[in-house]
């Protein structure tokens, strides 16, 4: 596979079709062929941990030589975020509006899209520093909407950040010709804004470089990880994030038997001719239905071995 070459690789796709797997797989590759790497989780629903039979969670974890890996807890990141802006907006807001500012984040910790902010804010320190750390960056993403929503973000929250500079620097300039003599202001909630933005600017041109960073998608032969991944690719496409690879996992081997698992395999040839015919611009890589779940390095490892077939 070509975008094992990269240094950024992110796997999506819909729940259940093996994307944790994959990705596991991919990070174990990677190790193995002497590249330190880290394998990052975003996925709520962690399943590191029983991959690789240990205990992981929220401190990077050597699992294997060379290989570490990382569980982000969306909860603990929006916390940890929520605190970061309390602490930004220290003494730009007045004392007695304090409590009032801190019960406002408070609730907005509930709040639709406070973890998937939160969470973006962790992937975005992991690129822009863990990245000095490590030769490999593996990231295990959330189910495919949650995962479209998170490569998106930095276009996004650049364009609202770009607005949001516009407004603060023209309300700066009307105070400043009001009371201070058209003297500039000093604005550390400016400055904040300023920096988030060129984070944003950073990691949105790392992921856009396609030299750099590389997206797979995980999908079974069935219609509708076909479907959803389509319209994956489509939205990703928009926001000029490509995917050169796809992952067609659980393929019934030919070894197969019984008249049960020939209809099976009938049917699930015309799956297979459709993802071909519908992705003819992504590399394809076959991976057999394994009689077993991948539970150990030894089963990781036969897994894996895939990914260097044609």
């Amino acid at each position: 596979m070509d975008v094992l070459t990269k240094k950024i690789i992110f796997v999506g796709g819909k729940g259940g079709v093996g994307k944790s797997t994959s990705a596991a797989a991919i990070a174990w590759r990677s190790a193995e062929a002497g590249h330190k790497t880290l394998l990052i989780s975003t996925d709520p629903a962690h399943n590191l941990g029983d991959i690789f039979s240990r205990s992981i969670g929220g401190k990077t974890t050597k699992v294997a030589d060379k290989l570490y890996a990382l569980e982000i807890d969306p909860e603990i990141e929006t916390e940890k975020y929520i605190s970061s802006v309390k602490e930004n907006i220290k003494g730009t807001v007045h004392s007695g509006m304090m409590e009032e500012v801190h019960r406002q984040l408070d609730t907005a910790k509930a709040s639709p899209g406070a973890d998937e902010a939160a969470l973006f804010d962790k992937l975005i320190s992991i690129i822009l520093e863990e990245g000095e750390n490590f030769d490999k960056l593996i990231f295990d993403t959330a189910p495919t909407g949650h995962t479209i929503r998170l490569l998106s973000l930095p276009e996004l929250m650049g364009v609202w950040i770009e607005g949001l500079l516009k407004k603060r620097k023209k309300t700066n300039e009307n105070y400043s010709q009001l009371l201070n003599d058209g003297e500039p202001i000093e604005d550390p909630i400016y400055d904040v804004l300023k920096e988030r933005q060129e984070r944003f600017s950073k990691a949105r041109d790392i992921m856009l470089n396609g030299k750099e960073t590389g997206f797979i998608f995980v999908l079974n032969p069935e219609r509708l990880p076909i479907m959803e991944t389509k319209k994956a690719l489509t939205l990703l496409d928009k926001y000029h994030l490509h995917v050169k690879t796809i992952i067609v996992n659980k393929v019934l081997p030919e070894t197969a038997d019984g008249e049960f698992l020939n209809q099976r395999r009938r049917h699930e040839k015309k799956h297979l001719q459709t993802i071909k015919d519908s992705f003819q611009s992504q590399e394809l890589i076959f991976v057999p239905l394994f009689p077993h779940d991948i539970t150990n390095m030894d089963q990781l490892e036969e897994f894996s071995s895939w990914y260097t077939k044609k």
